[in-house]
């Protein structure tokens, strides 16, 4: 990935569709002639971190495809998340790790790299990933409760049919299909007629009836 890739850029590879930050008001004349000057220094700055993150996330890449050492892979985790930890990158390369981890297995490891995305990246849609990926690995590990639970975090409504669509799955998973039917409703109620896996999100509904 170019390290010149800005922060834009790289929630458009992450996820189809980016939500532009606020930007900042200024009242004064005087006021406002500072703050665009230190708004200007300030994009600059974020611009010059976003590609440094960028190219951390880069190598992590090539790292974890080309190697065995894991060590290695999460020394530079490390370094990404705590010299970057509200960038996109981050929260990418700690999601892949976070996968990489739930398929040896390693449910733990898993919980506790999503955990660190949910209270580092506030973008919603990476936000509600987290989540839903979060509440499916303590399913994994029967941690029911602790599932919903996690599906209860406040997201944005964007993202409400894919929470409802795991609460479902955490219901179904403990047998309770009156629970998971009503939640898997709701989330058919909140999903697109032609949306990708409304087909299979249907199935369940119907299994659970």
């Amino acid at each position: 990935m170019a390290a010149h890739i800005d922060e834009q850029q790289e929630l458009e590879n992450f996820k189809d569709f980016w939500r532009n930050w606020g930007r900042w008001l200024f009242a004064a004349l005087l006021a406002g002639a500072a703050g665009y000057f230190a708004w200007v220094m300030y994009q600059q700055n974020q611009k010059t971190k976003n590609g440094e993150a960028a190219s951390a996330l880069a190598a992590l890449v090539g790292k974890a495809q080309n190697s065995k050492d894991e060590k290695a892979v999460q020394s530079d985790l490390a370094g990404l998340q705590q010299n970057y930890p509200s960038s996109i990158s981050a929260a990418q390369a700690t999601m892949m790790v976070a996968a990489e981890a739930f398929d040896k297995g390693r449910f733990d490891e898993a919980e506790k790299q999503l955990l660190w995305v949910m209270r580092n990246q506030k973008e919603p849609f990476v936000q509600a990933l987290a989540v839903q990926r979060l509440a499916t690995v303590q399913m994994e590990q029967k941690k029911y409760d602790a599932a919903l639970a996690t599906l209860n975090t406040p997201t944005d409504a964007a993202f409400a049919n894919i929470i409802q669509e795991t609460r479902g799955d955490v219901y179904a998973a403990q047998g309770k299909n009156k629970e998971a039917a009503a939640a898997y409703k709701q989330a058919l109620d909140k999903t697109a007629q032609d949306a990708p896996g409304r087909e299979l999100l249907q199935l369940k509904a119907e299994a659970t009836q």
